[in-house]
């Protein structure tokens, strides 16, 4: 059976969504926690709010850790991406290996996958992301440094703060203020 649970981090309410092959969706917050389960219960029709399993329950704890400050390391954590393109898979695979703190270009995960002139569809790919903070698409920069997109809500400036949080904005040399 396809579960889904709801928790508090420090931007709010965040839920995720698992099959029995593992997560496959997390719902950064919205306006409210009502939004956000409705958001999520949309994309996951199918899902019940259930007790989440050991290996969600230690996502979950891993999420509020890093939302808190704390670093925090999924490259273990079993993911369900089953109907997504391989083009998409292969984009994942590349952000996910992306240290917290640190930063790439749309640019250079394109050129990672031997694909230089696929920036833009790097970004596509990164916009659809079901599972954000675990395939951390925030780390991701347009060029020249310029935060660029986020579809998360609050857009942007969500991308800032997770960026912040991490300790990457003063890495990468981002400026305080919000830019695309």
């Amino acid at each position: 059976m396809d579960g889904m649970a709801f928790f508090g981090t420090s931007l709010g309410a965040c839920g995720v969504a698992w099959t029995d092959r593992g997560i496959c969706g997390v719902q950064l917050p919205e306006a409210d926690e009502a939004a956000t389960r409705t958001r999520l219960g949309k994309r996951f029709p199918r899902a019940v709010e259930l007790t989440p399993p050991a290996e969600v329950q230690q996502a979950i704890d891993a999420m509020v850790a890093l939302l808190a400050g704390t670093p925090a390391d999924f490259r273990a954590t079993r993911l369900d991406l089953s109907g997504r393109p391989e083009f998409d898979r292969r984009v994942y695979e590349a952000a996910r290996a992306i240290p917290a703190g640190t930063t790439a270009s749309y640019g250079e995960i394109a050129a990672q996958l031997g694909e230089p002139g696929a920036a833009r569809a790097v970004g596509q790919s990164l916009g659809a992301n079901p599972v954000p903070i675990i395939i951390p698409c925030h780390r991701v920069l347009a060029a020249g440094q310029r935060t660029g997109g986020f579809s998360a809500h609050g857009g942007v400036d969500t991308k800032r703060r997770l960026l912040e949080i991490e300790g990457a904005l003063a890495a990468a040399g981002l400026p305080l203020f919000a830019q695309s």
